[in-house]
């Protein structure tokens, strides 16, 4: 099966919720490695309060804790997956 699409969510945390969302995000692998058709799932962290994922059904489980956790609403973006190994 070959990756050739994906999906990019940017997360900003509000003050102080950081951690939180890294907490989060962290707990979200077992959703990912439930979801039969993804095949692949990254969270990832680029700064004290910008996280990301890529992939998967996160999405949903974070409209339930976003207005806790999240400063404004994820950026998401549908990008080409150009080489995956």
């Amino acid at each position: 099966m070959a990756v050739t699409l994906g999906v990019l969510a940017l997360l900003e945390a509000k003050p102080e919720k950081g951690a939180d969302l890294a907490a989060f995000l962290e707990g979200g692998r077992a959703i990912a490695a439930a979801e039969p058709g993804t095949v692949t799932w990254y969270a990832f962290k680029l700064g004290d309060s910008t996280y990301g994922i890529l992939e998967g059904e996160i999405p949903r489980a974070l409209a339930q804790v976003g207005p806790e956790l999240l400063a404004k609403d994820p950026e998401i973006q549908l990008v080409e997956v150009l080489a995956v190994k």
